[in-house]
């Protein structure tokens, strides 16, 4: 599997480019905002929502600033989604730093949130990229719904694989889809090629959320995952789905108590990942994933062969053998 490093090479000029301007994105008068956006961009992840828009527009027709701007967009609506998502789930930490409500409290995170919102809203109308707040602001409502959906069937647990794919396409699919139509809008392409590329970054997405299911399953000292944390939230992912779909009613019945009912209990927690790795439910579940991957990978085939094409089926297979 190529490295991260590797991957960015065709682009690694404008992920650094794009950070100064994502950090001249969010500065304001107020010096509570930018002691706390500067804190932001010191936690910065893997910047793999960027490294998709970039390598898309590469593909599609060339980086302009246009391109930086979408990068930027998403960055701070998807970032004022996460602050707003910390608060709501009374959350300490993320990607192993602080967290902005355990450093500044709940209100101070919510407006900093809908300030970025503000920021980037305001970076498209000033630039009049009104296609690229429409593919952005359609990909923020779905991440919403695909939550509330979750929430609905958590509280019954009756959820079936057709409602899981639904969920994830919208919580996790939608943004990664987002990215990659952007990064083409940008670069000028038209809409039946930013149509292939939302299609392309929604099976990604997928096939990423799956792995992250996954993880779920493996041991917590490869991946800094707690085991059975989803189980734990009642999350129903695919492989509890497929252990389901495979049980009579009476050990239906036992699984959704357990889920249920003894979700903080941290035997029977892992008894229950015991079995779903027995009952198959790891394999089927990879061997979805395989599925979204693989077609993710064919529709890059239609498309001149270059370095971004090239990068980007190895940030492909990245998102589903990656470590955690």
């Amino acid at each position: 599997m190529a490295s991260l490093n590797e991957i960015k090479a065709p682009v690694a000029h404008h992920i650094a480019e794009f950070e100064n301007k994502f950090r001249d994105s969010m500065r304001s008068s107020v010096p509570l905002i930018d002691r706390i956006t500067s804190y932001l961009v010191k936690r910065k992840g893997k910047q793999i929502r960027p490294l998709f828009v970039f390598l898309t527009a590469e593909v599609c027709g060339g980086v302009n600033e246009t391109t930086y701007r979408a990068a930027s967009l998403i960055e701070l609506l998807h970032t004022a989604t996460l602050i707003h998502d910390d608060v709501v789930d009374d959350s300490n930490e993320r990607r192993g730093f602080f967290s902005l409500n355990a450093l500044w409290k709940n209100k101070i995170s919510v407006l900093l949130g809908d300030f970025l919102l503000s920021k980037g809203l305001l970076l498209s109308l000033d630039n009049n990229d009104f296609e690229l707040l429409r593919i952005v602001s359609d990909a923020t409502r779905e991440m919403s719904e695909g939550e509330l959906l979750q929430i609905e069937k958590a509280r019954r647990l009756d959820i079936q694989e057709d409602v899981y794919f639904e969920i994830i396409r919208k919580k996790t699919a939608s943004l990664i889809a987002s990215c990659c139509a952007s990064g083409a809008s940008s670069a000028g392409a038209g809409k039946e090629t930013i149509a292939k590329m939302h299609r392309f970054g929604e099976l990604t997405g997928i096939a990423f959320q799956i792995k992250d299911d996954l993880f779920d399953y493996s041991k917590s000292i490869e991946t800094g995952k707690p085991n059975g944390i989803d189980i734990k939230e009642k999350k129903m992912t695919l492989p509890l789905i497929h252990l389901l779909n495979n049980s009579g009613w009476l050990e239906k019945r036992r699984i959704i108590n357990t889920v249920k009912n003894y979700n903080d209990n941290p035997e029977k927690v892992a008894s229950l990942i015991r079995q779903v790795n027995d009952g198959g439910g790891i394999a089927y579940a990879e061997k979805r994933m395989m599925e979204y991957r693989d077609q993710a990978l064919q529709m890059l085939k239609s498309f001149e062969p270059s370095e971004a094409v090239n990068s980007l089926e190895k940030l492909v297979i990245f998102t589903t053998e990656r470590k955690k």
